[in-house]
C-alpha cells in the first residue's frame, strides 16, 4: 500500500501570525527601542529629526533623568500617582471583596444577584473619558449637581450654604479623582473576585463548614489564600493601570490648584506635546515610569509567592545535589 502524504499546517500559523508580527514590530518595539535612546539624546522641538548622543556633546549620559527626578513638577506628580493609587485600590478592593463574599456565600442567597452584578459592572463598559465628563458636571462650579443636592439638604435644616468650588483646593480634587476612579473599577474587581471564588473546589468549602469555622474564618483562612494567584495578578494590574492615571483627571479637571491633579502620564505628555516638545525628558520620564511598573510588579510576585512551594522546591534541589554527591562518590 501507498503512504500517504502528511500535509503540515505549521507554515499557515506562521503566516496567519505575521500580520501581529508586524503591528507588534511596528507600533510597540520601534516605539520603546526609540524611546530608550531618546532619553540618552537632546532631541527637543516638533518637527526635528537629528539628536545627538548627550556624551556626543560633553554630558552625562544620565543628564535626562537627572534633570527629571529633581523637578519639581516631576515630584509633585509623582506624589499624585501615588496618594491617588493608594487610596483608590483600598476602597475598590474592601468594595469588591465585600461584595463578592455576599454574592458567592451559599447561605445568604441573596435575589437578584445577577442584575446587581451587571449593575455594578456597568461604569467598566463606559469609557473613562464620558465618566470623566459626567464627573466634571456633577462637582461642576458654580453650578453643579452635587452643589445642588447639598444645598437642597441644607435647606431641609435651615442652613445657608454657598457653593462649593471642589477644584479650587487640594484635597477635593484630589478626592473627586479617587471617587470617579472607585466607581469605575471596583465593578470589574468584583467580578475577577467572584470568578477566583467560584474556581474554588467546593468541597474545601464543606470541609471548613464541617470543621466549625465561621463565615470570617472560611473567607480570611480559605478563600483569601485560594485566591492568591488571581490577586497577583489583580494588583499587578492595578500598579500599571494606577501609575499610568491619565484620562480621569486630565478629563475633568486639568492639574488643578497647586498642580494637585498632575500625574506621572500628564507630566510626560506636557514635556513632550503641550508646547514644550522636551522629547529627551519625557523620554527618560518614561523609562523611569516603566523600570518603577517592573519593580513593583517583582515585589508584588515575591511578596505573595506561594512559600510552602518554595520550600518544596529547595528540598527537592537539596535532595537532587545529595543524589549527585552520593552518585559521584561512588
Amino acid at each position: 500500500m501507498k503512504r500517504k502524504k502528511l500535509v503540515s499546517y505549521a507554515k499557515y500559523g506562521y503566516l496567519f501570525s505575521i500580520p501581529f508580527v508586524l503591528a507588534f514590530l511596528m507600533f510597540m518595539c520601534y516605539p520603546t527601542i526609540y524611546t530608550l535612546i531618546l532619553g540618552f539624546t537632546d532631541l527637543k522641538g516638533a518637527g526635528r529629526t537629528d539628536f545627538h548622543f548627550l556624551t556626543e556633546i560633553g554630558k552625562p549620559w544620565y543628564q535626562n533623568y537627572k534633570e527629571v527626578l529633581t523637578a519639581k513638577t516631576f515630584k509633585k506628580a509623582f506624589s499624585n500617582t501615588w496618594i491617588l493609587w493608594i487610596c483608590s485600590v483600598i476602597p475598590e478592593y474592601l468594595i469588591a471583596m465585600l461584595f463578592s463574599a455576599w454574592f458567592t456565600d451559599r447561605k445568604l442567597r441573596l435575589k437578584g444577584r445577577g442584575f446587581f452584578k451587571i449593575l455594578y459592572y456597568m461604569p467598566r463598559i463606559i469609557t473613562g473619558v464620558a465618566l470623566a465628563n459626567l464627573f466634571a458636571r456633577i462637582f461642576g462650579y458654580p453650578k453643579g449637581a452635587f452643589n445642588d443636592l447639598c444645598n437642597l439638604v441644607a435647606s431641609w435644616f435651615g442652613i445657608a450654604r454657598e457653593n462649593f468650588a471642589y477644584y479650587d483646593h487640594d484635597w477635593s480634587v484630589k478626592l473627586v479623582i479617587i471617587v470617579v476612579n472607585v466607581y469605575m473599577f471596583f465593578g470589574s474587581t468584583m467580578v475577577i473576585m467572584i470568578s477566583a471564588i467560584m474556581g474554588i473546589d467546593v468541597e474545601i468549602f464543606e470541609a471548613a463548614e464541617i470543621d466549625g469555622a465561621t463565615r470570617m474564618q472560611t473567607f480570611f483562612k480559605v478563600t483569601l489564600p485560594c485566591m492568591r494567584q488571581m490577586l497577583i495578578y489583580m494588583l499587578v494590574m492595578s500598579v500599571i493601570g494606577g501609575l499610568n492615571l491619565f484620562e480621569v483627571p486630565a478629563m475633568i479637571i486639568g492639574i488643578g490648584c497647586n498642580n494637585a491633579g498632575l500625574t506621572n502620564l500628564m507630566y510626560i505628555q506636557n514635556q513632550a506635546f503641550s508646547g514644550s516638545y522636551i522629547y529627551n525628558r519625557a523620554a527618560a520620564a518614561s523609562v523611569i515610569l516603566a523600570l518603577l511598573c517592573v519593580g513593583l510588579s517583582c515585589i508584588i510576585f515575591f511578596i505573595l509567592r506561594d512559600k510552602d512551594e518554595v520550600k518544596i522546591k529547595k528540598l527537592r534541589r537539596a535532595a537532587k545535589r545529595e543524589e549527585r554527591r552520593r552518585l559521584a562518590a561512588i
